[in-house]
């Protein structure tokens, strides 16, 4: 019997073709079952030999079906025309296998989450703008490794065939009938390899985790929703809008000037307010004793330009991965700068990033910001990098104070810092010294970045002091987003919907209130969309013309449902209502429940535990949402293209 099958299996092929075949077959399958590996190796969690092959049985599969697909159609394939274009197809698609798995392996060793279709067409759309965070990520031998595999999926087969030619004789396969039958039938053995590979291993969060790279991102670009499945008549109309929306002053109405201090990626529970163990920001916690604390402050979108727009404008950001809040007048409605500027005050926006990245400053043009300076416009002598995107923060303190001086005296002014030295890579300025905080890094790095900017914020201050402009001035301290270490598994920012994720800092201080501290209980969450009617309401302008969908953080209602968004796009999704907390991941993975009260760290998974009613309540509210915030942008466009 083995020889009747030893003899099948030598006459669908030649010798050389075996050759040709096995020498790029081989090699590509132990390359991507060694990634899987490493990959499953370097998780905690796994919890012993069952697991593990749970997490690499897909990967077994596919490549076993991917191997015999190819020699199936090798052996129907045997001469001319079909021969060549098989040959061709057969290494762009092997080369494509390479790619996805290698990228795959890295990314899931930088983000901890697995590449998905969304992934994909995100970073193939952006690859100008996220080249350099790419290159951060992937050290020097991952490079050289994939450009080896790549050169041996083009070359390899070819010189090892060659090579080994000589030895090689060519013989007369005859009546091939009974052998492209058997071809045939190797086919579709693979067909139902590669089909059971497509079933995930596993039933808990590792299920995308479980499945081959090539398969999950194939999965996940046919199963996942579009952006259409995902519209709802109920959101057809926007029930809220702030286009015509405009200030009144009243007799209470204050004139004073506004500065909003951002945070880049600073997480509440790394910060002396709000964890006393930090130890990273003492000047920030004396900060707090003087001024009003927000106990439980939120993000919108745990992405720097989406949050801006919340915190600006009032509004939850487009859900869409691209910012489209940056294409010109990409921004639906009329945002704080531009109604305070009609009540005669200047703007202007320091940052001490790049501001080509993702468009800064048409962003905050459209926000009605007077003017902008981004790094490339300051003198950068004496300063050290903060990484890929910028330099340390206190580059911004000299183009600010000769702004102030020449406009601090002319009338009630706007002014936003936007930091970058807490944001990835985090390289650590040593200007104040670093510190070791007995872990690891890169968590160590990222923790003396937020002690960093904890300087920068006391230095801007004592400026606006030095200047005399400090009393009549408010100060909203936030962090525009969290980041997270793998607390779930998940490193980054933009996909991480967990508390790490989304909680941030909300310091409001203002020097005629406050003097003895307050604070606002966690029972009443606060989120960026509050900081415009929140500035309203400490400087008494009326709003008219328009209603915000937030509220005032000095009067938020208990019972209120806030919502959040990943990044990219049809990722993740999440919902706060009070202390329940309810994320959904599209299918992608399960969902999750949790009671923030009791469980702060999402520690205890109650989905499980709930009904199916109760959970299709909260994923529809969510859908709801989305489509809402969708036709907020589409109803302004369509309003415009109208005009």
């Amino acid at each position: 019997m083995f020889g009747r099958f030893n003899k099948t299996l030598r006459g669908m092929l030649d010798s050389r073709d075996w050759v040709y075949l096995l020498s790029l077959l081989v090699p590509l399958v132990f390359y991507n079952l060694a990634l899987k590996a490493a990959g499953v190796a370097a998780q905690e969690e796994v919890g012993g030999t069952f697991e593990a092959l749970s997490l690499i049985r897909s990967d077994l599969l596919f490549n076993a079906g991917y191997a015999a697909f190819w020699i199936g159609l090798f052996s129907v394939a045997r001469s001319g025309i079909p021969r060549g274009f098989v040959v061709v197809i057969f290494h762009v698609v092997s080369l494509l296998v390479v790619a996805i798995s290698t990228t795959a392996h890295q990314y899931f060793q930088s983000t901890g989450s697995t590449l998905d279709y969304s992934v994909v067409v995100f970073y193939l759309g952006t690859l100008g703008e996220v080249r350099d965070i790419i290159a951060s990520e992937a050290p020097w031998y991952v490079w050289i490794v994939l450009s080896v595999a790549l050169l041996y999926v083009i070359l390899g087969p070819w010189l090892v065939t060659r090579v080994v030619s000589r030895r090689i004789v060519r013989r007369d396969p005859g009546d091939v009938t009974g052998f492209r039958v058997g071809a045939a039938g190797v086919c579709l053995i693979s067909v139902g390899l590669v089909s059971f590979s497509l079933v995930p291993g596993t039933a808990d969060a590792n299920q995308s985790f479980s499945l081959s790279p090539p398969v999950n991102v194939l999965v996940s670009g046919v199963k996942s929703p579009t952006t259409a499945d995902l519209t709802t008549e109920k959101a057809s109309r926007v029930a809220v809008s702030l286009k015509d929306a405009r200030l009144e002053t009243t007799p209470q109405t204050e004139r004073r000037n506004v500065v909003l201090i951002h945070l880049e990626s600073v997480r509440e529970r790394s910060t002396d307010p709000y964890n006393p163990d930090a130890n990273t920001t003492p000047f920030l916690d004396e900060l707090a004793d003087q001024s009003l604390l927000v106990e439980r402050a939120y993000t919108t979108t745990p992405h720097t330009s989406k949050a801006l727009t919340s915190l600006n404008c009032g509004i939850y950001p487009h859900p869409e991965t691209d910012i489209y809040e940056a294409e010109p007048d990409g921004v639906p409605v009329r945002c704080l700068p531009e109604m305070l500027e009609e009540q005669g005050y200047n703007s202007m926006v320091f940052q001490a990033a790049i501001g080509k990245f993702e468009d800064r400053p048409q962003l905050v043009e459209n926000f009605g910001y007077d003017g902008f300076i981004g790094v490339e416009d300051m003198d950068k002598t004496g300063f050290e990098r903060a990484g890929y995107l910028g330099y340390e923060d206190d580059i911004m303190l000299e183009p600010s104070r000769n702004w102030l001086e020449e406009n601090g005296d002319e009338g009630p002014f706007l002014t936003s810092y936007v930091t970058i030295t807490p944001h990835h890579e985090w390289l650590a300025p040593d200007r104040y010294g670093l510190r070791d905080y007995g872990v690891e890094d890169p968590f160590n790095r990222y923790l003396n970045t937020v002690h960093y900017v904890d300087f920068f914020v006391k230095n801007l201050i004592q400026q606006y002091k030095d200047l005399g402009l400090y009393e009549d001035t408010i100060f909203v301290i936030y962090g525009d987003h969290g980041e997270g270490f793998a607390e779930h598994g998940v490193r980054g920012h933009d996909n991480v919907i967990h508390e790490e994720g989304l909680r941030v800092p909300l310091i409001i201080h203002d020097p005629q209130r406050w003097q003895d501290g307050a604070v606002i209980s966690p029972d009443y969450p606060v989120n960026h969309m509050d900081i415009p009617p929140t500035i309203l309401d400490l400087l008494n302008y009326r709003l008219v013309g328009g209603t915000y969908p937030g509220a005032s953080a000095l009067d938020v209602p208990e019972e209120r449902t806030l919502f959040f968004n990943c990044r990219p796009d049809l990722l993740c999704m999440a919902s706060t209502r009070g202390y329940e907390k309810y994320i959904y991941h599209y299918g992608k993975q399960p969902e999750e429940f949790y009671d923030l009260r009791k469980d702060p760290l999402e520690k205890n998974n109650l989905a499980p535990e709930m009904s199916e009613e109760a959970l299709a309540e909260r994923r529809e509210e969510l859908i709801e949402w989305r489509a809402r915030s969708v036709a907020t942008f589409d109803e302004a466009q369509e309003k415009t293209e109208a005009q």
